[in-house]
């Protein structure tokens, strides 16, 4: 059971999960669940996005503030935000205050609502086919693959910004794209969704196909 740890419960997770009670509730409750909503998908996005250069502990910390900061993260509601929403946003000490990211999630929500099916069936297009089975250990987990490329790619085509291979295949394994639990964690593997299961529209099949987090 390489890259494993057994808490305290008894219970084998994922190594990077044994460091923080937050990481403990977020690997078991929420990380490589799948997420279909556009929404939901912009948080994440959004998250990876200003967790560049930080731990994931300092976001998840913040991320009850972001979400109040951010509207719930609504598409629509962030998409209006202008140039008094940046200042307050800058000086709003609960988030992580950078400009660039700040502004990069504005501009984001503004092409995710341009999208015409949505930002959900845009991202899930570009889910990998499901591995034969889990990761061993850690250092088998890729940080990019050529689905997060092209996710990428496209993302930036339709205006996103902070959206690298890397932070794609970041939002891929928290939103539940592919399942990075490693083969022995207890998490159980998500069940397939119905064919075009996905809020906001229907996704295209994806492309055939270092560690993210923490």
């Amino acid at each position: 059971m390489g890259g494993l740890l057994i808490g305290v419960d008894g219970k084998a997770r994922c190594s990077w999960a044994g460091s923080a009670p937050e990481y403990v509730a977020y690997h078991d409750e929420e990380w490589g669940q799948p997420v279909r909503d556009d929404d939901g998908l912009f948080e994440r996005i959004t998250l990876e996005a200003f967790q560049s250069g930080l731990s994931w502990i300092t976001i998840l910390r913040k991320r009850e503030a972001f979400r109040d900061a951010f509207a719930g993260f609504s598409i629509e509601a962030v998409a209006r935000f202008g140039d008094r929403d940046v200042a307050r946003l800058l000086a709003d000490e609960r988030i992580v205050r950078n400009r660039a990211k700040i502004e990069a999630a504005i501009v984001n929500a503004r092409a995710a609502a341009a999208l015409p099916d949505g930002l959900a069936a845009l991202v899930w297009s570009f889910a990998p086919p499901p591995r034969p089975r889990r990761l061993s250990a850690e250092d088998e987990v890729p940080a990019y693959t050529p689905e997060s490329v092209a996710l990428a790619r496209e993302l930036k085509r339709c205006g996103f910004r902070f959206v690298g291979p890397t932070t794609a295949y970041a939002t891929m394994q928290a939103a539940g794209l592919v399942d990075d639990h490693l083969d022995g964690c207890h998490v159980p593997a998500p069940r397939p969704a119905p064919t075009g299961a996905v809020a906001g529209g229907t996704g295209r099949p994806g492309a055939a196909s270092g560690r993210r987090r923490p």
